[in-house]
């Protein structure tokens, strides 16, 4: 069996602990973060894209399922009928272009973005629709729109 990418869970606010482990056992590990500007200036500035997930490459042939199983700080590999679930290549790599879109932007999507400015909505079921950006909501990654229908 060859090596394949695999979604690996983490216990809460520990992907970093894991990303580390990880790396020192000398696998490849993909952690996508992004830069914030949090509301509250003291939060944490980097935040996963993901949270609660990280990407390993890995050949469970060889290594086996519980090397990440029981590893401390992880809730074990992504399974569907108790089967882990190869992540695509393709996936990893248009993950991997997004966050560095964001990442060459600045940061968040809506970091630049100023009450009254107009926005396009480009995904949901409001998508096609003009709105005009209000607010970022506090302690959240959501924005407050204006919609006139």
């Amino acid at each position: 069996m060859a090596s394949h990418w695999y979604a690996l869970h983490s216990k809460p606010q520990k992907e970093e602990v894991i990303w580390r482990q990880i790396k020192d056992q000398g696998y490849e590990v993909f952690y996508p973060r992004l830069r914030v500007n949090p509301v509250n200036p003291r939060a944490r500035k980097i935040r996963p894209y993901f949270p609660g997930y990280l990407f390993v490459y890995a050949d469970l042939e060889l290594v086996g399922q519980s090397t990440f199983q029981w590893m401390p700080h992880s809730t074990g590999l992504v399974n569907f009928g108790g089967e882990p679930a190869a992540v695509p290549e393709h996936l990893i790599s248009a993950i991997r272009s997004r966050v560095e879109e964001i990442s060459a932007a600045g940061g968040e999507i809506f970091d630049g973005l100023k009450s009254g400015d107009t926005v396009q909505i480009n995904y949901g079921p409001f998508e096609g629709y003009e709105a005009i950006f209000d607010a970022r909501i506090p302690g959240s990654e959501r924005v407050r729109v204006l919609l006139q229908l």
